[in-house]
């Protein structure tokens, strides 16, 4: 199994001028805990997570060090860790030495990548354009479910069948691309994601067995939380 058999194509990106306050509304809108910064081209040239914008929180409100440990600190990085706590926009506040994989790299390498680096996510590239991302849950979602034969070499139909129920999935009004992820073995479609409602995840259940070539459908769908007002 590769990359491009488990990993999320509907990729949700800013640019480089995107401000800190639209990052934080797009990670709250779509759900994800880091979006890829892009260029005009689409490559990918940064990394905006959670973690960058925690700590700006984080560190507000902590004491300045002392001066004298200031002198041991080396200038230029307290220069660059004064820009991320103050940066208005993506290209001041994200992280620019971003590890990134090819669609065809095994499954379990990227697992060993990310363990190594430390990481939860990787934006997936072809030709240098970003194609999409894989993630520790896309990793787990398509190791835990497969058969032992399925994970060493997909078959081109289950490939196309993917695509296409991705596809399809989309399609189901209201549905949010970004918060979907499917795996297909021998015809049988395995779906993940967040369905507003029993109704829409009975929606994303049809839309999928309605694909050609579609023998089964699991659907393993979470709900939105949802927070009260004036609680």
């Amino acid at each position: 199994m590769q990359v491009a058999d488990v990993m999320t194509k509907d990729v949700v990106t800013v640019t480089a001028d995107t401000t800190v306050d639209e990052i934080v509304q797009t990670l709250l809108q779509h759900n994800v805990s880091a979006v890829p910064v892009v260029d005009k081209k689409n490559a990918v040239i940064g990394l905006v997570s959670e973690g960058d914008l925690m700590r700006r929180v984080r560190d507000a409100d902590a004491p300045r060090r002392s001066w004298w440990l200031e002198q041991f600190a080396a200038p230029e990085n307290s220069a660059a860790e004064f820009v991320k706590m103050k940066g208005r926009h993506a290209r001041e506040v994200m992280t620019k030495d971003v590890v990134t994989v090819p669609e065809d790299m095994p499954v379990g390498q990227v697992a060993r990548l990310l363990e190594k680096k430390l990481i939860k996510r990787v934006p997936v590239v072809r030709d240098g354009k970003l194609v999409g991302i894989v993630s520790r849950s896309n990793l787990l979602q398509g190791l835990g479910t497969l058969p032992e034969a399925a994970l060493a070499v997909p078959t081109p139909d289950d490939r196309t069948l993917r695509d296409t129920v991705m596809t399809a999935v989309a399609e189901v009004p209201a549905v949010t691309p970004s918060l979907m992820n499917v795996t297909v073995s021998d015809g049988v479609v395995q779906i993940w994601g967040i369905a507003d409602s029993d109704a829409q995840e009975d929606a994303i259940r049809v839309a999928a067995e309605n694909v050609p070539g579609v023998r089964s459908v699991e659907a393993h769908m979470g709900r939105m939380p949802y927070w009260g007002y004036g609680i």
